[in-house]
């Protein structure tokens, strides 16, 4: 693996752990804000509250006046009256406000802890999807339903694919000491988006994994060679002058499909049951069949003392349609992983190609 492919490997493990790191602090954060604005919301149901019960009251006099003046009961009984709703509404207001202050108080002791607890088990009618902008927490309601509950067994999941590593073209009855393209420069990039179902009812010893990915599959041709694409027929030619860097890259769209295999840890949450693969041996079987987006030549080479870079996008004979098998074995998120190409690499040629890559597959969930 060449100095740029171990960076990008370097990086991407960097990233992955700062993201995690940074996911804890944000939902710490996020955490608080809800819980802030939960205690903020409450004090703010106090209010209205108090003017609920007062509106509540006033109509209530205003009908038993209307009763006064219609001799329908006597100044007596309309005093009671009124006293009796004033003291009615007074009760009301006590009692409601008691309740919302137990909840800003079991809020305030046990945080978020208990904000979910609120939101889950004491029936929150004001349970609302937010964003939270800013330290401060500012939060904009996007919805207003109730939480519904988690769903009792997922048979399907799905997870980011990223793969990379090393990179060749033999064929038939070649070695990989007989290739044009060097071993260490040429390398390969997967990237896409899989879907795993399992396939058993009360296991998840067998998993089928199938999603779309983007590859790019790059040589690096020897001995200051390049492809030239004369008519239907692709071959390698010498060039002019030294080459720098003879680059060609081929980049595909495929479906990727594998049979999974491997031990799983059963968890049952009592109102939910969870299974998981993680730091556990699995290996996939299967393949991919997909289109051929496009192909590039890049070249660099000196020209009378001037530096010289050609980028050079045209199909050169390559397969339209491309297909092959692929493999990989590995324990958790991370597998050793090869794939080969059934179709060749250049259609209809004398000499039949075929993209050979050996690498990491890292399944993101």
């Amino acid at each position: 693996m060449n100095t740029i492919t171990k960076s990008l490997v370097l990086l991407l493990l960097c990233l992955i752990v700062s993201n995690l790191e940074a996911q804890n602090t944000e939902l710490d954060s996020i955490r608080k804000v809800k819980v802030d604005y939960q205690i903020s919301t409450l004090e703010g149901e106090k209010i209205k509250i108090e003017e609920l019960e007062k509106r509540i009251l006033k109509i209530k006099v205003s009908k038993i006046i209307k009763r006064l003046e219609l001799n329908e009961i006597t100044k007596d009984e309309a005093q009671n009256l009124k006293k009796e709703a004033a003291k009615k509404a007074a009760l009301n207001i006590e009692n409601k406000i008691d309740i919302v202050n137990q909840k800003i108080s079991l809020l305030e002791r046990n945080g978020y802890d208990s904000y979910q607890y609120t939101r889950d088990y004491l029936g929150d009618d004001k349970n609302k999807m937010s964003i939270s902008f800013g330290s401060n927490g500012i939060l904009v309601d996007l919805a207003k339903k109730k939480r519904e509950p988690p769903k009792y067994d997922i048979r399907t999941t799905n997870k980011l694919l990223f793969a990379i590593g090393f990179n060749n073209a033999i064929g038939d009855n070649q070695s990989l000491d007989d290739s044009p393209y060097e071993l260490g420069g040429s390398g390969f990039v997967e990237i896409g988006w899989v879907w795993q179902t399992r396939l058993l009812k009360n296991s998840n010893f067998a998993r089928f994994n199938y999603g779309f990915s983007l590859q790019w599959n790059k040589l690096n041709i020897k001995d200051d060679r390049y492809f030239v694409q004369d008519g239907n027929v692709t071959n390698l030619q010498e060039f002019p002058v030294d080459l720098k860097k003879s680059q060609f890259r081929v980049t595909n769209l495929v479906v990727p499909i594998h049979f999974e295999f491997g031990p799983s840890a059963k968890r049952d949450y009592k109102d939910r049951l969870r299974y998981t693969a993680d730091n556990h041996f699995k290996i996939g079987i299967g393949g991919y069949g997909g289109l051929r987006l496009g192909a590039q030549h890049k070249l660099k080479y000196e020209d009378d003392g001037d530096r010289v870079k050609e980028k050079i996008r045209k199909n050169y004979n390559t397969s339209n349609f491309v297909y092959g098998l692929s493999t990989y074995v590995g324990i958790g998120d991370v597998s050793l992983y090869a794939k080969y190409d059934l179709s060749p690499l250049f259609k209809d040629q004398a000499f039949d190609q075929h993209n050979l890559s050996l690498g990491l597959r890292i399944d993101l969930d």
